[in-house]
């Protein structure tokens, strides 16, 4: 196999490492997209300070968001109203349940989705949950987020179950916190819904 000098760089102890051309390009892409992304109406592929923080960091991007939640909405409205109604939202996923283990599963699951819906989202209590809602409840910069995130992370990480994180732990489980949902925000939330 031959290595074009185009495809390997140096690394710190001044030897050849080859570049995994199509990863490389995969990543160009997605920076690419993403400075799309960015570019706030009327484009110009010229970012400001805001469009710039929005390019680094997209769990702070407004677009991110609006588009995150035009998803959502895209692909669990039945009815084509743009607005998600309780059983529409708590619709289960495809799939058949096989035994009564997976049907208490679901049965979880979907009594979890309605406390959501109706505690969390729909914050007028219609019945209801327009996309500003859906909106302002998925922002990275809602209180509910964080909190709940918080306990999800010392839940797994507290072995010793004292509801306290303590330095061996933190160590342990360093990874776990650096990939949270807050670290890789946008791709989390699109994986949940």
């Amino acid at each position: 196999m031959i290595i074009h000098m185009k495809n390997v760089q140096r690394n710190k102890n001044d030897t050849f490492v080859p570049i995994d051309v199509n990863k490389a390009q995969e990543v160009l892409e997605n920076l690419k997209g993403r400075w799309y992304q960015a570019d706030n109406p009327p484009a110009d592929l010229l970012l400001t300070e805001d469009e710039f923080l929005s390019f680094l960091h997209p769990e702070h991007s407004r677009g991110m968001l609006k588009f995150m939640v035009k998803e959502i909405v895209r692909d669990l409205d039945q009815d084509g109203d743009k607005q998600l109604s309780l059983p529409e939202f708590i619709s289960l996923p495809v799939g058949t349940v096989e035994n009564q283990q997976g049907q208490d599963i679901d049965d979880n699951w979907v009594k979890d989705r309605k406390k959501e819906f109706e505690e969390l989202i729909d914050s007028n209590h219609d019945g209801i949950v327009t996309m500003e809602e859906l909106e302002n409840y998925m922002d990275p910069m809602n209180e509910y987020n964080a909190l709940n995130e918080a306990k999800q992370m010392i839940a797994i990480a507290d072995e010793n179950q004292n509801h306290h994180l303590e330095p061996e732990e933190i160590l342990k489980y360093s990874e776990f916190f650096t990939g949270s949902k807050l670290m890789d925000y946008a791709r989390n939330v699109h994986e949940e819904f």
